[in-house]
């Protein structure tokens, strides 16, 4: 079950005694948290809602609270945040956890208590009994990060709920903006209703003149152009990130990553394998994939390889020489034009 789907059931059945909310999407998990509150009365909330990080607070103190009854109210909401002891990797926090009590607790949950536990993690560990037990007993919703026409579709209809629409492109222009993170777009979306209150129209000028681009969205048009061998317009772009105050190394890393990640998609696309087998082992984002894939459809192995060593070099004379940066990556061009 997605976000979506839970806000509609919590809505209109009763609900279920234990919920799993699993994925790292952290908006969504934000959302699930927000629809389980309003099971609770306001006024209530302060008496029958407790909320618990499992990586500071123990296990024990939060099954003693949902197997208490409510006060004065229908019931009571319990919920459990980072459970890391769930998840294969190390736990973190102050406190070593007891699964078996949070197993025991799930073979009897309290009817009048709704257990919530929010786990923003890609995975748990199916191999400990107590996820086993966890997965028969709790109706789970997911909170992975959504996929492009996902967010896409989620976007446009909040934007329509809040009877405001998209100008031609704009949608499209913020998608490219945040990399298709529904995360990134929510937290934008105010912003840009409030731009166009007037109007009730989000344009596409708004979008491009208030949705900064993170440094790797901005090397993503250096990279086409890299590879375009488009000089002139290159090493503008590599000036433009300069006077923005990004370090030569760090412009040179995410260069050298997005190179890297054009090679494996080449390589493995070659074998295949489909957008979402390579976003899930290539672990990036979809729509990362789904530029990737595009951009690759276009260039050969060689010109990909030679682009990627030549970084490799940049990097090398960046760290062991006094050289301009400038300097260096027009070289760079020049020898990457020439062959």
């Amino acid at each position: 079950m997605d976000v979506a789907a839970l806000r509609t059931q919590l809505k209109t059945v009763p609900p279920a005694p234990v919920y799993l909310v699993l994925g790292t999407q952290q908006v969504l998990i934000d959302q699930a948290r927000e629809a389980f509150l309003k099971l609770i009365p306001a006024e209530e909330q302060v008496m029958n809602v407790g909320s618990y990080d499992l990586e500071e607070t123990s296990l024990a103190d939060a099954i003693d609270d949902a197997e208490s009854s409510p006060f004065f109210g229908e019931r009571r909401l319990v919920i459990l945040n980072k459970p890391t002891f769930l998840t294969g990797g190390n736990s973190r926090g102050k406190i070593k956890q007891n699964p078996d009590l949070l197993q025991d607790y799930l073979k009897a949950p309290q009817p009048s208590t709704v257990l919530v536990i929010l786990a923003p993690y890609e995975k748990l560990d199916g191999r400990k009994g107590v996820v086993k037990a966890l997965k028969k007993q709790a109706v789970e919703v997911s909170a992975a990060p959504l996929t492009e026409k996902e967010a896409r579709q989620l976007i446009q209809s909040q934007v329509q709920t809040a009877g405001y629409r998209f100008e031609d492109e704009a949608l499209d222009e913020l998608i490219r903006r945040t990399n298709a993170d529904y995360g990134r777009m929510m937290a934008w979306l105010p912003q840009l209703k409030l731009l166009d209150i007037d109007t009730k129209t989000i344009k596409l000028t708004s979008v491009k003149g208030l949705v900064t681009q993170s440094l790797d969205e901005n090397v993503f048009d250096l990279v086409t152009a890299v590879l375009k061998r488009q000089q002139e317009h290159s090493l503008d772009l590599y000036r433009q990130l300069i006077a923005a105050q990004q370090q030569p190394l760090q412009i040179n890393a995410v260069l050298v990553s997005q190179f890297r990640l054009l090679l494996q998609v080449k390589i493995l696309a070659a074998r295949g394998l489909s957008q979402a087998t390579l976003a899930k082992q290539l672990r990036v984002h979809p729509y990362r994939v789904k530029l990737a894939l595009q951009t690759v459809r276009n260039f050969s192995l060689p010109r990909l390889a030679q682009a990627f060593l030549g970084l490799i070099q940049i990097e090398k004379a960046l760290k062991t020489t006094s050289r301009s940066p400038e300097l260096l990556f027009q070289l760079f061009l020049l020898k990457y034009q020439a062959n």
